[in-house]
């Protein structure tokens, strides 16, 4: 178990500073710390995969390859199967269950792809020992992944379980919340993770249920972001709960108060009532200070610092504020952005978040715009959108653009340098083109 190799699928964007947060917890780099699209493919150990997932903010789960192999046809799915020592992982007293995903698959029915190897580690099991495990497609003890390609299958066992963005705490959410796994990808982007040493605050103006705040908030802590939940590889037969122990204590011991301030405030009360709630069940209740209000009406919180900003778009929901002293009508805006008539309408609520419709999906971004310039001179603004126009919407220029995408929707991770009335003269050499801020080490 000391020469496994692991895949760590990720959002796609977000593999090279899964790469850095790799090499950072475990040390591997080169030929051991390998850059794929859609994840990271580390050659670690079982001890790593534990390490993985109790400290892991960007991976959506710690897979483990068991096999790779050509294919060209369902029989060839099962004798690949077959091959694997599944009697290593887990007993027929645990019950299993297998998802197939596909790319320019030759096959006509993932279904039946997913039935024949089904069968043939029922087959395995039975040949060996006269008993096979039960499938539970709802709350299966083992995970088992095949992926396969135009002429090839690999097969992985699933350490995590639930996926990783599943911290534990976030009990209470409104419409289309944004996964602790990307809001943690946005702060890895902005560089905060490593800011917030030297005491930069955060603040997030829209915080909706909290996610930015809060996982900012045990960075600056260092509380691990498995510490609340459980994991399949406690089920599993190479499971050493003393190892689990050792690593759960060394958690602990590193938890710390905050190094810097996190603030949040949302126009809705009762999303800054959920926010508070799940930062008190993430261990952070005292590390992060919610509060009610317009993000075109707050002052800033400190005096510079760093701001993310996750505004609902498309298929998440318009963006919350009051605008010119008066509420404004909720809607869904395809593309991103808001629209409707600025001072003319009334309050109206979904999923529990106030949303604004503006004329030309432009008004609020240009009002944020003009409030930030204005009142938030020497701070810097990341903003999470798949409206490519957005700065020209906001009249600003930005010095980075990184590429992310939240699920299916794809967008930019714009960053604003502001000074007063203006924005800061000094941008970056890639201001305008697609880039990431940092590059891990062993990428390839």
């Amino acid at each position: 178990m000391n020469q496994l190799s692991l895949f760590l699928p990720c959002a796609a964007g977000v593999e090279e500073f899964l790469a850095e947060e790799v090499h950072a917890l475990t040390g591997l780099q080169g030929e051991d710390l390998l850059v794929r699209r859609g994840g990271v493919q580390p050659r670690a150990s079982w001890r790593d995969a534990m390490l993985l997932n109790l400290h892991s903010r960007l991976c959506q789960r710690v897979l483990v390859q068991l096999s790779h192999t050509p294919y060209r046809n369902e029989n060839d799915l099962y004798e690949a199967a077959s091959a694997v020592a599944w009697e290593i992982w887990f007993t027929t007293k645990q019950t299993f269950k297998i998802e197939v995903t596909a790319q320019h698959s030759p096959l006509t029915s993932l279904n039946f792809a997913a039935l024949k190897i089904k069968d043939a580690i029922a087959d395995r099991f039975r040949h060996k020992s006269g008993v096979r495990p039960d499938v539970n497609t709802q709350w299966p003890d083992v995970r088992i992944y095949a992926h396969l390609t135009t002429d090839t299958c690999t097969l992985y066992i699933d350490t995590s379980g639930e996926p990783l963005f599943k911290r534990g705490w976030r009990e209470d959410k409104g419409e289309a919340p944004l996964k602790e796994t990307l809001a943690a990808a946005m702060i890895a982007a902005s560089g905060w993770d490593a800011d917030c040493e030297d005491g930069v605050p955060l603040y997030d103006p829209c915080c909706g249920s909290g996610t930015i705040a809060i996982e900012a908030a045990q960075i600056a802590c260092r509380i691990a972001p498995g510490a609340l939940r459980r994991f399949a590889f406690e089920k599993m037969l190479p499971f050493q709960g003393h190892v689990w122990d050792g690593l759960q204590a060394a958690a602990r011991a590193q938890q710390r108060p905050p190094v810097a301030p996190v603030f949040g405030s949302d126009v809705a009360h009762r999303m800054v009532d959920f926010a508070m709630r799940n930062a008190e069940r993430a261990g952070v209740a005292e590390a992060v200070q919610l509060r009610g209000g317009d993000a075109l009406q707050r002052m800033p919180p400190a005096e510079s610092g760093v701001m993310l900003v996750n505004p609902p778009y498309g298929e998440r929901i318009a963006v919350a504020g009051i605008a010119g002293g008066e509420r404004v009508e909720a809607g869904r805006v395809a593309g991103g952005g808001a629209r409707g008539r600025l001072g003319q309408a009334t309050a109206s609520h979904i999923g529990g978040r106030e949303q604004a419709e503006t004329d030309g999906s432009a008004d609020f971004f240009t009002q944020l715009a003009t409030h930030w310039k204005k009142n938030y001179a020497g701070w810097t603004a990341w903003v999470l959108t798949p409206d490519l126009k957005l700065p020209g919407r906001m009249r600003l220029k930005e010095s980075r653009r990184v590429p992310m995408w939240n699920g299916p929707i794809e967008c930019r991770l714009f960053k604003f340098d502001m000074v007063k009335g203006k924005m800061a003269s000094k941008q970056s050499e890639q201001s305008g083109s697609d880039s990431n801020s940092r590059q891990p080490p062993g990428a390839a």
